[in-house]
């Protein structure tokens, strides 16, 4: 646990409540944690609203990149399951929404304490080594392997079972965890006179999470589908799984796997979770996925006519402000049929 791996943080117990804004948060009341995680949640109040916010960075992240696709990343209100049936499926979409969620928290638990907003961790002073030349450490490094540490906790706490689509779940929320240990770099201010630049100090970066975010997808296009195996065990039965192709490439820790094909998400389905894609506004110049004739599954599309009001004709006046105009503009918009 982290008590026992993390040594050099001293956790301080408080009340089972925090807040993530002003709302408390009740570890008793949050739905859908497994006996574990509600452990860990009493244990580690004080980052389960950086936890929240890395779970709500993962699923915007996961929006933009498929705002083009027929799946979008829909999320359903007031549902356990805030994506309905679609993760009950070992796809290729299932796999990227764990690894990107599992990413999300790492990501937010590590800026929350570099932050200063946990008294339980901070800055890290580990990996900094002897400094290079024309610069010198300084402002705090985050300590991604914090942050990578409570992910694998809480995630993969849900994940205990020997079936195949844990093992699967566990891989990639790892894959999106070491995304994060791997884009690690060095980012540095200048300090001087007019930013000369006479001093340079540098801190451990996590990179933006857009990045994160662009290479997991690049992850989904090439992920690989894998097949099941079982074993017997002194346990009992084991399921594994293995590169269902063995003229490809076998997976590495970082990529994405999944065993099951997903729909095409044409059509409303509501086994499996399918919102279809009519009325879906795509590009009529696009030969792509979100093109209007792979978007509409071949459907056609329909054309409307929008008025936008928009600032223009601005101008610069010295010193300092800008002056626009208001115009109006009639843009073509198509929607799939």
């Amino acid at each position: 646990v982290i008590k026992e791996t993390i040594t050099h943080t001293h956790i301080q117990k408080k009340k089972q409540y925090s807040s993530l804004g002003s709302q408390p948060i009740l570890c008793g009341s949050i739905p859908g944690l497994v006996p574990k995680q509600l452990r860990f949640c009493r244990n580690y109040i004080e980052i389960m609203p950086s936890v929240a916010e890395g779970v709500k960075l993962g699923i915007q992240e996961c929006q933009h990149q498929f705002r083009g696709r027929r799946w979008n990343c829909t999320t359903i209100k007031d549902n356990l399951a805030i994506f309905g049936p679609v993760l009950d499926k070992a796809t290729r979409e299932s796999a990227f929404v764990h690894a990107i969620a599992s990413a999300g928290v790492a990501f937010a638990v590590t800026r929350s304490c570099a932050e200063g907003t946990s008294t339980m961790c901070g800055c890290d002073s580990h990996h900094k080594g002897p400094p290079g030349e024309g610069w010198k450490w300084g402002g705090c490094s985050e300590d991604a392997e914090f942050g990578v540490l409570v992910s694998r906790e809480f995630a993969d706490a849900r994940e205990n079972r020997p079936d195949a689509r844990s093992a699967m779940n566990r891989h990639n929320n790892e894959a999106g965890r070491m995304t994060i240990l791997e884009n690690m770099h060095l980012r540095c201010k200048c300090h001087g006179l007019s930013g000369s630049c006479e001093v340079k100090t540098c801190w451990w970066a996590q990179p933006d999470f857009r990045l994160l975010g662009d290479y997991l997808k690049d992850k989904y296009d090439s992920a690989s589908e894998m097949m099941v195996e079982k074993h017997r065990e002194s346990r009992g039965w084991v399921e594994t799984l293995r590169a269902k192709y063995a003229f490809f490439k076998h997976p590495t820790e970082r990529d994405l796997v999944y065993y099951e094909g997903s729909p095409n998400f044409c059509e409303p389905n509501p086994e499996t979770g399918s919102f279809g894609t009519r009325d879906r506004i795509c590009n009529v110049s696009s030969h792509g996925i979100e093109g209007c004739d792979l978007l509409c599954c071949g459907r056609g599309h329909n054309t409307r006519t929008e008025k936008r009001k928009e600032k223009c004709h601005c101008i610069f006046h010295w010193c300092c402000y800008v002056s626009c105009q208001e115009c109006v503009r009639v843009y073509d918009v198509h929607t799939c049929k």
